[in-house]
């Protein structure tokens, strides 16, 4: 049997307020993840990895992405309408550049996000 279809308006969805600077919006089916993202200016997500696949794009604003792949350092600065797509294992911070919406899809389930074990977002 084929499962139901599930139509969501972000405008329903909850918001949870991480941290001062910090806000997300989150639904999660079998397969994935797919959040909002609110960032202030100044937001920092601190350094870390995650096993996920993730797809991250800018809807407003603008964030700077640092990736510290064996001990180097590569960044790129997103604007609206571009994004990145970042391979599970690989240790990465952002910084919200000015107020931010940014929309974001996770392969596999975001299981922490999930279950509240994400405390370095908190």
């Amino acid at each position: 049997m084929t499962a139901a279809a599930k139509h969501y308006r972000w405008s329903d969805v909850p918001t949870e307020q991480l941290n001062p600077l910090l806000a997300r919006q989150f639904v999660s089916g079998t397969q994935g993840t797919i959040a909002h993202i609110h960032l202030k200016k100044g937001c920092i997500v601190p350094l870390h990895v995650h096993t996920n696949e993730q797809y991250s794009a800018v809807i407003t604003g603008s964030m700077r992405f640092t990736f510290e792949p064996d001990g180097t350092n590569h960044q790129i600065t997103l604007f609206p309408g571009e994004f990145v797509v970042i391979p599970g294992h690989l240790p990465h911070r952002a910084e919200a550049l000015e107020d931010t919406l940014n929309l974001d899809v996770f392969v596999p389930v975001r299981e922490d996000w999930e279950s509240g074990a994400d405390a370095y977002l908190r």
